[in-house]
């Protein structure tokens, strides 16, 4: 077969489909050394390509560098139009991203009509986030409708999970002594009467019973979210904002979140409603880490029952030895103190190595967590187990 109309190839002609895909990829100079020639969707398909990758020298923020996408809404606004037609919803908010990086395209997010325009996600959210003191307040209420888009697909797609998980780990970590029989712990009962084995008749005796509390009545966890909003954790803040509302709304959990660059804001009174708590943040700045845990260690009131959890990339501002021996203080008094490198689903960032070494010698890993995982992370910090790290790659 040939050619279709729109002038891809088909998918019986494996060797002209190889051909095409490579054109679009290498972007039509003469020295590609393809010779294909593009026409209808093809040919539209590479003019949005070439308009935000046309030129091949180093991006310098603010200066219009592509073939055909000027700095100004109309044009953006057209080029957002066309990949939303041609390209994936994955694909498209890698290249909004890409055209924020490379064009200096990110005061156009100022005007309304752009935010309607755009496909949101929560590195978009992360950029509205920045913005958000320069935003004029036309924008402000689009913006927060974008925001709360995206928020409210988080928590569609983590909220029930995260309860479920929580709510088991806070059930297995209220141990009682007379349980009854559905309550029945059978693997720690069997553990804690090991002595009472009776090979004759090849049983053991079940002189103590160990059993699940009922979170609901008996239990009551503190967890600390101490979340860095230094530029580079955008993602992690939204991410935390929306597990921290999670969170709070179980009444089980009593729930803190702490945000910080040089200074310290305590928003948890915010948690009710998570597009407050990121309208509440200030992306940017300096970082003073011990400044946070020492706010942090100062409200909490049950040690052995509170999980602190630092989401930070661990570049710290303020004094590094304070901060070790916060940590290692809240630890002795029976804290889980858990160390996030980032919230996000794209792994860790750049991050201060020497620190997380020195986390880690005091019993407090440091390791990048995907929403997906964070669950999981938490139920093993409520149960004082060992946290699931993810193997490095």
């Amino acid at each position: 077969m040939t050619d279709t109309q729109d002038g891809a190839a088909t998918p019986t002609d494996p060797a002209r489909e190889r051909l095409r895909r490579w054109r679009l990829v290498l972007g039509g100079d003469p020295a590609d050394g393809t010779g294909h020639a593009l026409s209808g969707q093809d040919a539209a398909m590479d003019g949005a390509l070439a308009a935000l990758y046309g030129k091949g020298d180093e991006p310098q923020a603010g200066r219009d560098r592509s073939a055909g996408l000027g700095a100004s809404a109309p044009s953006v606004a057209r080029w957002l139009g066309d990949i939303r037609t041609y390209f994936p919803s994955s694909v498209v908010q890698v290249m909004q991203r890409d055209a924020i990086d490379r064009l200096g395209l990110a005061t156009l997010l100022l005007e309304p009509e752009m935010l309607e325009a755009v496909e949101a996600d929560v590195h978009l959210v992360g950029t509205l986030l920045s913005l958000d003191k320069a935003m004029p307040e036309t924008t402000k209420e689009t913006a927060r409708v974008v925001v709360r888009k995206v928020v409210e697909d988080l928590e569609e797609r983590l909220a029930t999970r995260t309860r479920a998980t929580l709510t088991g780990a806070l059930d297995r970590s209220a141990r009682v002594s007379r349980p009854r029989h559905h309550d029945i712990d059978w693997n720690r009962t069997i553990a804690a009467n090991l002595k009472h084995y009776l090979p004759e008749h090849r049983t053991v005796v079940p002189e103590r019973l160990v059993g699940y509390g009922r979170a609901s009545r008996s239990v009551k966890k503190e967890v600390v979210l101490c979340v860095d909003q230094s530029g580079s954790m955008a993602a992690s803040v939204v991410y935390a904002s929306v597990f921290g509302a999670v969170l709070a709304s179980m009444r089980s959990i009593d729930t803190r979140l702490v945000v910080f660059d040089t200074a310290v804001a305590d928003l948890t009174d915010q948690l009710d409603d998570p597009v407050d708590v990121l309208f509440g943040t200030r992306l940017g700045g300096g970082t003073d880490i011990n400044r946070a845990l020492a706010y942090c260690q100062s409200r909490i009131t049950r040690p052995a029952e509170t999980v602190v959890v630092l989401i930070s990339d661990l570049y710290e501002g303020g004094i590094r030895d304070e901060m070790l021996k916060r940590v290692a203080a809240m630890k002795a008094s029976g804290v889980q103190f858990v160390t996030l490198l980032a919230l996000s689903d794209e792994g860790a960032p750049a991050y201060d190595r020497e620190h997380a070494a020195a986390l880690a010698a005091l019993g407090a890993p440091a390791f990048a967590c995907t929403p997906d995982l964070f669950p999981e992370v938490m139920a093993a910090a409520i149960e004082k187990r060992p946290l699931p790290i993810p193997d490095a790659r």
